[in-house]
């Protein structure tokens, strides 16, 4: 469109240019063709303001791919790499600088998460590769990522299985192995499973991995162990040189407080790594029934189906209300079940906020979005309204809240779709996913939890009695679902104490390489935490040998950092005073001294295989690294991108364009006073 505004403009131009030329030459002026000129530079230039404000400018820029390097920055890659580490790196920056040349190159370390300095010191505890990939495609999501190369022993034990995330870059992924991918003879743990709360006088499972390389004929049981007495023992027979198996221990919950159970395999024979055989495991038995409200914004067979699965426990006391019922204080229960609440008709939050209990919210459709995102204090989720549309649910396998029935994946696989009422939905940090749905904006959380200082849940779907009665039309019985739901109501109370006092750790049980952290908090009378008394600590080792401390205050509550321990199991005893009561808090932990770096040994060439091929990159090990030039210079995908940018100049804010129009019409006006002077 623009060139018809610069066609006329030049038309017009040339107009007045034609009559100032004859005029001119009527009046003898010397050179016409030069005023002329003038007039009809400085009309076309205020027809161009007239006709188009706006001039549109394109800008084409080349943009290099980027080839990433991430570094396996573990201290199980530095143990990989041996008497390598200097030859290693001498031929990746090498590698590095002839890329150089043609691509923009990153490079960044990692363990647990990515480091951008300091790649080669092999310092890192812990090892998460899907989360280094993951913030590799968001990092540079909006530019053009070319290629990205791993080098890891394809070891990793935080986060997600590599092989089963789901990254967004577009650019090819080439892996180069570090270390040997020879076998040797082994026997581990390689995780454990349960419930951190159960209640009193309730069976409990507790269930761990095994994981065998070259261990055929080993026949010896595991031994579950409380204070140095068996609590139960699973049987371990194996037949070949690969073995993969779940055991399971069943243990009554005969006495309250905090448990501390080890789980040993014995040795295998020969094995170099004895520190994996064995695992330490904490649950709290608590002598409480806890009270559970389910209230819900109109009759729904949800209601129902929440009501069975709960009340199946003795620890559980359910009461079922419905909106214009719903009680003005929440001080006799435990958790709330809030189904298709807050709603238009029933506007319950300001009881929500004062009450602080923890919730799960099932979205229905009478539940109003806009007053559930208002809770987002204790949601910590945002939600996007959306037309109704059902949503089928996946298990996220990388769920660690709680421990999941076994057989969840064969059930929830034959689940019937939720019907949503949400789009986009906005996860804090740190939530716990136990579905998942794929909605027109990705994969958003379906089941969630969050744990804070008020513990939440959200299922953003109604259809949990369509689950029970499919999992019992396939199976004969619906204990997966109620699992799931009992579960779920289980977590929202696990910190729900109540207590005026108490001493909180992240876990308990920690690496010798890593500081241990407690955090203490003391509540008024309204249930509102304040910080205003000192609180001190005392740590006992297995010895006996005491050692005190204070806590810091921090926020509205107190944190302490313990520092570097030893290996062995601690105990500790916190006290305060508040409104001149004395208030102590009682508990334990244990320092292994395995790092979880040596859990397991040797490289997995099959994952890093894997990886490059489903993103259409290569497999290396370290002598193919020169080769690996020429694999990303001849890969066709990796190229320059251009990128075309178009700005709006809007000449009214351009003073020099004023100063043209002005400049030529003063040259033509004194061209004329001269001339006509002589």
């Amino acid at each position: 469109m623009q060139w018809m505004y610069w066609l006329i403009a030049i038309v017009i131009a040339l107009i007045a240019a034609l009559f100032v030329y004859r005029a001119d030459k009527k009046r003898a002026v010397p050179y016409p063709w030069l005023t002329s000129s003038l007039r009809g530079i400085v009309v076309l230039a205020a027809a161009l303001l007239a006709l188009m404000p706006d001039i549109v400018i394109t800008k084409h820029t080349t943009e290099q791919p980027i080839v990433l390097f991430l570094h396996d920055n573990s201290t199980s890659a530095g143990t990989a790499l041996g008497k390598d580490t200097t030859t290693y790196r001498t031929e990746l920056e090498a590698l590095a600088d002839k890329l150089s040349g043609k691509y923009r190159v990153v490079a960044w370390g990692f363990g647990a998460d990515v480091q951008k300095d300091s790649l080669f010191t092999y310092d890192r505890q812990s090892t998460d590769i899907s989360n280094a990939l993951a913030q590799a495609g968001e990092y540079f999501g909006l530019q053009n990522l070319g290629a990205i190369v791993l080098a890891s022993d394809g070891r990793f034990n935080r986060g997600m299985n590599p092989a089963y995330g789901e990254y967004t870059f577009n650019g090819s992924l080439f892996t180069i192995a570090l270390g040997d991918s020879t076998r040797e003879k082994d026997l581990r743990l390689a995780r454990t499973y349960s419930n951190k709360t159960v209640a009193l006088n309730s069976t409990f499972e507790i269930r761990a991995d095994v994981v065998a390389e070259l261990c055929k004929g080993y026949n010896s049981p595991a031994i579950l162990r409380e204070e140095n007495e068996d609590v139960a023992t699973s049987p371990v027979s194996i037949s070949g040189d690969k073995f993969d198996r779940s055991l399971s221990f069943t243990v009554k919950a005969t006495k309250a407080g905090l448990h501390h159970y080890v789980i040993t395999l014995p040795d295998a024979g020969n094995e170099k790594n004895l520190g994996n055989n064995r695992r330490d495991i904490f649950v709290e038995v608590v002598d409480e029934k806890k009270k559970i409200l389910i209230a819900s914004a109109a009759p729904h067979p949800d209601i129902n189906a929440l009501k069975e699965a709960l009340s199946s426990l003795e620890t559980y006391e359910v009461v079922v209300r419905q909106g214009e019922n719903f009680p003005q204080s929440l001080a006799d229960y435990d958790a709330v079940i809030l189904h298709g609440l807050p709603s238009a008709r029933f506007r319950i939050s300001p009881i929500l906020e004062t009450a602080r209990k923890p919730m799960w919210f099932v979205v229905s459709g009478q539940t109003d979005i806009l007053a559930l995102n208002a809770l987002r204090e204790f949601t910590h989720t945002g939600l996007a309204a959306q037309p109704i549309h059902d949503a089928q649910a996946t298990y996220h396998s990388a769920f660690n809240a709680f421990t999941v029935p076994p057989r969840i994946q064969v059930v929830t696989d034959k689940m019937p779709p939720l019907t949503s009422y949400t789009g986009n939905i906005i996860a804090a940090p740190g939530t716990n996913v136990l579905f998942t749905q794929r909605t027109p904006a990705g994969t958003m959380p379906a089941w969630c939890m969050q744990q804070g200082r008020v513990p939440t849940a959200i299922l953003a779907g109604e259809g949990l009695w369509r689950w029970r009665m499919y999992e019992y039309k396939n199976f004969d019985e619906h204990d997966v679902i109620d699992e799931c739901i009992r579960q779920t109501v289980a977590f929202l109370c696990t910190n729900n104490t109540e207590k005026p006092f108490y001493v909180q750790m992240a876990r308990h049980i920690w690496s010798d390489q890593e500081p241990v952290s407690l955090s203490a908090y003391v509540l008024n009378a309204n249930n509102e935490q304040v910080n205003t008394s000192d609180v001190s600590i005392t740590i006992k080792d297995s010895s006996g040998k005491k050692q005190d401390y204070s806590f810091e205050r921090s926020g509205s509550g107190y944190s302490l950092n313990l520092g570097i321990h030893a290996p062995g199991r601690y105990t500790y005893s916190a006290h305060t005073a508040f409104n001149g009561k004395e208030m102590s808090a009682d508990g334990s932990f244990v320092v292994e001294s395995t790092p979880i770096e040596q859990m397991e040994t040797g490289a997995d060439y099959s994952l890093l295989y894997g990886l490059a091929k489903r993103n259409n990159g290569a497999f290396f090990t370290l002598q193919g690294i020169p080769a690996l030039f020429d694999s990303i210079s001849n890969n066709q995908k990796i190229k320059p991108v251009i990128r075309t940018e178009t700005e709006n100049v809007p000449l009214v804010d351009r003073k020099w364009y004023f100063f043209i129009i002005l400049a030529f019409a003063v040259a033509e006006w004194l061209l004329r006073k001269y001339w006509l002077a002589q």
